[in-house]
């Protein structure tokens, strides 16, 4: 008979920020499309189809400053067929980061256990950043535009869990990005998909093996 595998030792925890610990960018996103008539999805789209070179890409891996970045992203929207409005959005996006009180007092527990909790986001320099109140809630915190690496590029998962010491196979990832959680299941991370706040802080609890939330 096969021996079952022994149950993982997590020592720490990795979230995103926008769409995980803070309100999310995509709902804004799709709000502000729908506002302003643009096609369902242009802007994700258009994120994605631009990879690495694209105006998105090279304003979260610090290369380009938020005149800059309105600039390069309003033309290549324009190439694509639609006008968008880069310094509005970023706006939208911005005011909709609001931080979910459930994700944070689930990072306060966690550090409590005595595991550590680190943050991963994809932002940008003069606009994009977080509070200090907010980066003090986590033992590392690493941003693409301060590294000049952006999430899914594998390095930067890489370096966060230099940052905090632990190998992949302890280490749990929440992004609300698919695309974002690929590289780090590779690497041996845990990764949970964030839809719905409470239903992904109930699969945490039951990879880490203790409570999270508040008892209803």
């Amino acid at each position: 008979m096969r021996a079952s595998a022994a149950p993982r030792e997590f020592a720490a925890v990795v979230f995103d920020l926008g769409g995980v610990v803070l309100g999310s960018p995509l709902h804004a996103i799709a709000r502000f499309e729908r506002e302003r008539a643009i096609p369902e999805g242009f802007v994700n789209r258009l994120v994605v189809s631009g990879g690495q070179s694209g105006a998105w890409a090279r304003l979260e891996r610090g290369e380009l400053d938020l005149e800059a970045f309105h600039v390069a992203f309003d033309g290549e929207c324009e190439r694509a067929g639609c006008r968008v409005g880069a310094r509005e959005l970023l706006e939208r996006i911005a005011a909709s980061s609001q931080p979910r009180p459930a994700m944070l007092a689930a990072v306060a527990r966690i550090r409590a256990r005595g595991l550590s909790a680190a943050a991963l986001t994809n932002n940008w320099a003069g606009g994009g950043g977080a509070s200090a109140d907010l980066r003090e809630r986590f033992d590392v915190f690493v941003e693409s535009s301060a590294v000049g690496l952006r999430k899914p590029d594998p390095r930067i998962y890489h370096h966060v869990l230099e940052r905090l010491g632990v190998p992949a196979r302890r280490a749990a990832f929440l992004d609300d990005i698919g695309r974002n959680l690929k590289p780090a299941r590779e690497l041996g991370m845990a990764t949970i998909r964030v839809g719905d706040p409470d239903r992904a802080l109930g699969e945490l609890e039951a990879l880490l093996g203790f409570p999270l939330r508040e008892p209803a």
